[in-house]
């Protein structure tokens, strides 16, 4: 089978198309023709070499498609099943620790930039059955990500206000996420145009962060003065003294990314012990939490937004224009 690899040392320019072995599932396993991937800003950096990996790894830890073929035991799916992959394959329920949670397609194990792949029947789940291959495929990390930030951590319920900031997988996800839950959604971006698109989304209130620097008063004055309930913070340290501005008292602030950068000099420990503030790190979910998310989505009509689909051979160009952010929603790989 066809199978995209990054070579050593990594960088964009070292994605080359190579193969692989589509092997026959054995007991507990199934194979999967991968129909789509997604692509996610964890993915670039490994695909860089920011996150060591092995020569040859086969990148992207987000992949849709079909099951082809079952192993023995096998009795969760059958052939012909739309299958979605899952990011950590040994996190099924419950809690896990940090160390046990080291085996994530994409790096450090083989992903999904590939034509077959063959796992544990437990690396999938069924996929919603109002998607299609490509829309399935942005739910592994994107989608459970905002899941487990709104819904099982923050437990966002009718009437609570929210705070997703910019257009990536997560954000957009969290946004129709919560307007599902009877939300009201209060949405960030430098360009005025993604936020007309955000309202067409359902955003209630949109900010120019570019425009507006102390866009946490924006959301004060947005809020009668109390400010949100939720945060999903995907900013990183140059953004979270906005968003501690800009959360209510008590609020819950989910600590999912660092696009804007990964060092800070400080934490601004009075202001979350005055407000009472709850961060929570978020790194994914679990096998359970990606089964409910899809259960959510068929019941209430959820389509992923696609920003552009590119070709297998097309990864390094589809990086690139991740890089460039100028995506509204998730790139994808069509297989």
């Amino acid at each position: 089978m066809k199978a995209m690899r990054i070579r050593h040392p990594a960088s964009l320019d070292a994605i080359e198309i190579s193969t692989a072995e589509a092997a026959a599932p054995g007991p507990g396993e199934i194979r999967v023709r991968i129909r789509a991937a997604a692509l996610n800003f964890r993915d670039s950096l490994v695909a860089t070499g920011f996150f060591p990996s092995v020569d040859g790894l086969i990148p992207l830890s987000d992949g849709a498609g079909e099951v082809t073929d079952v192993g023995a035991g096998v009795t969760e799916f059958k052939p012909g099943d739309a299958v979605v992959s899952t990011f950590h394959p040994a996190w099924l329920d419950g809690h896990m620790e940090r160390s046990q949670l080291n085996n994530s397609p994409g790096g450090p194990a083989d992903g999904f930039a590939c034509e077959f792949a063959t796992r544990p029947a437990t690396h999938f789940t069924h996929a919603p059955s109002t998607l299609n291959h490509v829309e399935s495929a942005t739910l592994t990390c994107a989608g459970v990500t905002a899941w487990r930030a709104l819904i099982c951590d923050g437990q966002v319920k009718p009437g609570a206000r929210v705070l997703v900031q910019g257009t990536g997988g997560v954000s957009l996800f969290a946004l129709l996420l919560a307007k599902a839950a009877g939300a009201t959604v209060i949405a960030t971006s430098s360009s005025d145009e993604k936020l007309e698109r955000l309202k067409t989304l359902g955003a209630d209130h949109i900010i120019n962060y570019r425009k507006v620097e102390k866009w946490g008063q924006t959301v004060i004055a947005l809020t009668d003065g109390l400010g949100v309930d939720h945060v999903i913070e995907v900013g990183g340290p140059n953004t979270l003294a906005q968003s501690l501005i800009a959360a209510r008292t008590g609020a819950h602030i989910a600590i999912i990314g660092a696009v804007a950068g990964f060092q800070s000099d400080a934490m601004p420990f009075a202001a979350v012990q005055a407000k009472r503030i709850r961060l929570q790190g978020v790194t994914v979910g679990s096998r359970r939490n990606q089964m409910d998310l899809v259960r959510a989505i068929t019941a209430n009509g959820i389509k992923p937004v696609i920003d552009r689909t590119f070709p297998l051979d097309g990864l390094a160009e589809a990086f690139r224009h991740l890089r460039t952010g100028q995506h509204f929603g998730k790139i994808c790989i069509g297989i």
